[in-house]
């Protein structure tokens, strides 16, 4: 048995069962791929893989087991070399992030950095995506860190721990009515179209928690993944905009006011998700380390080692509470 041999299978079954894309992502050929599983399946005595014709159908009761194993030993393989490479050198390496497009370009830039500052000789990628596809790729391994609001909390794979919390403003023009109705309120928004998040995205779903509350039936006519976008359907006047109010800057959002929103919805938690069992490089701390100060490696372990789900809520609670009293990495306020 060897590595290599694992490596196939688990490449085969991310691909679909699709040998010729999983050889060409492994630079190999197909053919090879083919005759490698075939030696494998004889010195175990065991077949993994059920055949139709020439192609991969489904994994045999065995190959599924299997494949759970070899999942476990290429986690492990990664961790080893991560090991040895945080002592061969602590100052080099890479670190691949996932993230949505609100947080790579509102709560990150300062974060980045200072840590490129700090490790100039780390490569840092950047993958961008929906919460769902943020989780995807962190629970499969092929990030080292996720960072959303939404969506990463329904992956068993990942350690979910909470960052920082936030509120919402809404965005209007100068002279829009709701700029002098003082206090705002749900019905009043109602009112008025609404220009929005995506459902799934950036918090989106404490704000439709909070119309339903009310018994109130927003009319949101236009929604976006990306707050610039929003703000620009607010100029054109589609509607009124509902931010996170971090993606609201006063000098360069001529034209739009903001007027605080946090009385109206509950806040929310942007969370950072790591593959369970990963051992995360000293660098990996550091950048946890300028982006969530209260994220330490005893915090992380202590999550790690919570196996049930009202294990890692306990966990969850006690940060959740020291959130409440800590100052927000965007704006240097204390968060809503």
């Amino acid at each position: 048995m060897r590595l290599k041999q694992l490596r196939y299978i688990h490449e085969i079954v991310r691909h679909g069962l699709n040998i010729s894309a999983a050889a060409d992502a492994l630079y190999t050929s197909q053919s090879g791929i083919s005759k490698q599983i075939r030696m494998l399946e004889d010195e175990l005595g065991v077949e993994i893989f059920i055949r139709s014709g020439k192609s991969l159908a489904q994994l045999t009761p065995a190959g599924e087991m299997i494949l759970e194993a070899i999942a476990r030993l290429l986690e492990e393989e990664r961790n080893i070399r991560a090991i040895a490479a945080d002592h061969a050198s602590q100052e080099q390496g890479q670190l691949a992030i996932a993230t949505t497009q609100t947080q790579a370009k509102h709560a990150l830039p300062a974060v980045i950095r200072k840590f490129r500052e700090r490790y100039p000789g780390v490569t840092l990628q950047m993958h961008q995506g929906t919460p769902l596809q943020i989780a995807e790729l962190a629970a499969r391994g092929q990030v080292d860190l996720a960072i959303a609001t939404e969506g990463i909390e329904h992956f068993e794979d990942l350690v979910m721990i909470p960052c920082y919390r936030w509120n919402r403003c809404v965005v209007v023009p100068h002279n829009h009515p709701l700029a002098e109705s003082q206090p705002l309120t749900l019905e009043a928004l109602s009112a008025y179209p609404l220009v929005t998040y995506l459902f799934g995205f950036t918090g989106r779903s404490r704000l439709d928690e909070a119309f339903q509350a009310a018994g109130l039936r927003p009319n949101v006519v236009f929604t976006a993944t990306d707050a610039e976008v929003i703000k620009t359907y607010v100029r054109l006047g589609l509607g009124v905009g509902i931010i996170a109010k971090m993606s609201f800057d006063p000098d360069q959002d001529h034209g739009l006011i903001a007027l605080d929103a946090g009385h109206l919805f509950s806040p929310s938690t942007t969370n950072l998700g790591i593959r369970r069992g990963t051992h995360l490089r000293s660098f990996m701390y550091e950048f946890i380390r300028l982006f969530a100060p209260h994220i330490t490696p005893e915090v992380i372990a202590q999550m790690s080692r919570a196996r049930t789900n009202e294990a890692r809520r306990e966990v969850c609670t006690a940060l959740e509470k020291a959130l409440e009293s800590m100052h927000s990495p965007l704006s240097g306020q204390t968060v809503e």
